[in-house]
């Protein structure tokens, strides 16, 4: 299966966020300049406070465009590999649960649809995660830890 329409579909999704953040912190700069919000009394902090709401997320949108260029430099392993890594699509199954997890460079926890089926959702997670950290090395059958006392182990049924 081809991931490239994954790709497309977190780019989007990074783009649409990054969007929203750049216009976030262009409507606090401007709140945070605007003749409204100068200050009436030496505790009136409208406008420091809306510098800082600015600042940080100005910082976001940075970390939007890093996390852009990083998907989009990503190279996905050749079809066929045996060992999960950067870039795979990992099908893990416990119990009566299935999950798709995309092993990405960013954005852990960002869900997308499926390309090869819209009802399901893929998951990215990052080797810095527990569950990408699990995962990374581990070939179709293995188990992995459970992730609680208790619960079922999950194990890789397939890899792509």
């Amino acid at each position: 299966m081809s991931k490239e329409p994954l790709r497309a579909a977190v780019l989007a999704a990074l783009e649409s966020e990054l969007s929203r953040q750049t216009h976030a912190a262009l409507d606090a700069r401007d709140e945070s300049i605007s003749e409204e919000s100068r200050a009436e009394n030496k505790y009136d902090t409208h406008a420091q406070e809306a510098a800082y709401l600015a600042e940080g997320q100005a910082r976001l949108a940075t970390e939007l465009v890093a996390a852009l260029a990083a998907w989009r430099a990503l190279r996905f392993p050749e079809p066929g590999h045996d060992r999960a890594q950067l870039g795979s699509l990992v099908t893990l199954s416990a119990g009566k649960r299935e999950d798709l997890l995309l092993l990405g460079p960013t954005n852990g926890g960002l869900v997308v649809p499926s390309p090869a089926d819209p009802a399901r959702e893929v998951t990215v997670v990052t080797p810095s995660s527990p569950v990408g950290r699990a995962l990374l090395g581990h070939a179709v059958g293995d188990t992995l830890p459970p992730p609680r006392k208790g619960a079922p182990a999950p194990r890789i049924v397939a890899l792509d």
